[in-house]
């Protein structure tokens, strides 16, 4: 009995101290009196959600390990929206990455919802982490049929279907995305067979995008946000993001956060992996064991070649090849930098009045490095109001 104590005792001095652990290791926010600490806090919506199960019988899901595949395209969506608003909302359909959930969006979602947009999130049914047969990678050229999918599904239902009071505002459809999802609104967006038209603006975070060529942009005036990560082990940044702006054919940017990792934009980096110094060991761990590639293996079917402004795929480096440094920015500085610049990018586009958008687009240009150091914009006129990028270099302490 008393060695039951002791060992009673040692795991509660154990768990006790990790949760102390736990609570240090809670990120830093931007000064109370700032413009950002301000924007952080939910909109005037009270948010509500539903799940909707949708079936897309046109198109197939692929046998994959001991999946023998399926006729149809089960999507497992949840909607976010403001419900004591009326009037046309933006839509805005987010992406979840490989192996992950929709779920993955709430955060993001629910401070959008409480601005007034309407966010989708599906769990895609080939890439989500309970994908029958195991997630499979190559479907990812199936998912921007999936978005058009589900913009047709929401803008397609009438007033009884609808679960949020007023209706779609067709000028105002949106994508964004983290990892493969990030691929996947950069498919949509300016893919020249499956991009979706209807997609005004686009935000990859943390997206491959290295066997893009300059050419590839050409197919939509959308603008595009990049936000990345500089030390990210899984989507190399010097192959993916640094490259971008000078690819994009229209307006564009690139938000670099330096010292952001990839899993740090996934809202689970937020919990108990917090205690880690660098969330991508964590994630590196779970991918390898999941994804396995060799150097210069396609992972993508179904995307085309240099037609398509698709180079080869040799040129993506593998995930995790050079490892993960040891220290990295809190992933929920991260997120709250993230949460800020989708609001803000989005806002400076489609915001009801001139003096709205110009607000919105001097905040992600201008304050959102004053009050975050480590985020870094450069930027391809015309993506904002002002033709003058304003490019804020601060060294990550």
């Amino acid at each position: 009995m008393r060695i039951l104590k002791v060992l009673l005792g040692s795991i509660a001095l154990l768990a006790a101290g990790l949760f102390a652990a736990w609570v240090a290791s809670a990120p830093a926010g931007p000064s109370r009196l700032s413009t950002s600490a301000d924007r952080l806090r939910p909109g005037p919506h009270t948010v509500a959600s539903v799940d909707r199960t949708l079936v897309d019988a046109t198109r197939g899901t692929p046998a994959h390990g001991s999946f023998s595949g399926a006729n149809t395209r089960t999507l497992e969506t949840t909607l976010w929206f403001p419900e004591d608003a009326d009037g046309a909302h933006p839509l805005l359909v987010y992406s979840h990455g490989f192996m992950s959930m929709r779920r993955e969006a709430e955060r993001y979602a629910r401070h959008l919802a409480s601005h007034g947009f309407v966010v989708i999130a599906a769990a895609y049914p080939a890439t989500n982490f309970r994908a029958p047969g195991g997630p499979n990678i190559s479907d990812a050229s199936s998912q921007p049929g999936d978005v058009t999918f589900l913009i047709d599904a929401v803008t397609g239902w009438g007033e009884a279907e609808r679960p949020f009071l007023g209706t779609i505002d067709r000028q105002r459809i949106g994508a964004a995305g983290l990892s493969l999802g990030g691929f996947t609104t950069t498919l949509a967006t300016f893919h020249p067979t499956l991009r979706d038209p209807r997609i005004a603006a686009a935000v990859s975070i943390a997206g491959p995008s290295a066997i893009f060529a300059p050419e590839f942009f050409t197919h939509s005036g959308a603008p595009f946000l990049m936000i990345a990560g500089d030390i990210d082990a899984i989507v190399d940044y010097g192959a993916n993001a640094a490259p971008i702006l000078g690819k994009l054919a229209h307006g564009g940017a690139l938000l670099t956060l330096t010292g952001g990792t990839h899993t740090g934009f996934s809202p689970m980096s937020d919990g108990v992996m917090r205690l880690l110094r660098n969330p991508d060991r964590l994630g590196c761990w779970a991918l390898t064991r999941t994804l396995r590639m060799k150097p210069g293996e396609a992972r993508f079917t179904g995307l085309g070649g240099e037609e398509q402004g698709v180079l080869t795929q040799a040129q993506m480096p593998l995930p995790c090849a050079n490892g993960a440094p040891a220290k990295a920015l809190a992933p929920g500085r991260q997120l709250m930098i993230t949460t800020l610049a989708l609001r803000a990018f989005f806002e400076s586009a489609w915001a009801s009045d001139g003096a709205t958008r110009g607000e919105a687009a001097r905040y992600l240009r201008e304050t959102l490095a004053g009050d975050f150091p480590e985020a870094r914009l450069e930027e391809v006129a015309p993506l904002l109001p002002s033709r003058e990028p304003v490019l804020v270099d601060v060294p990550y302490q």
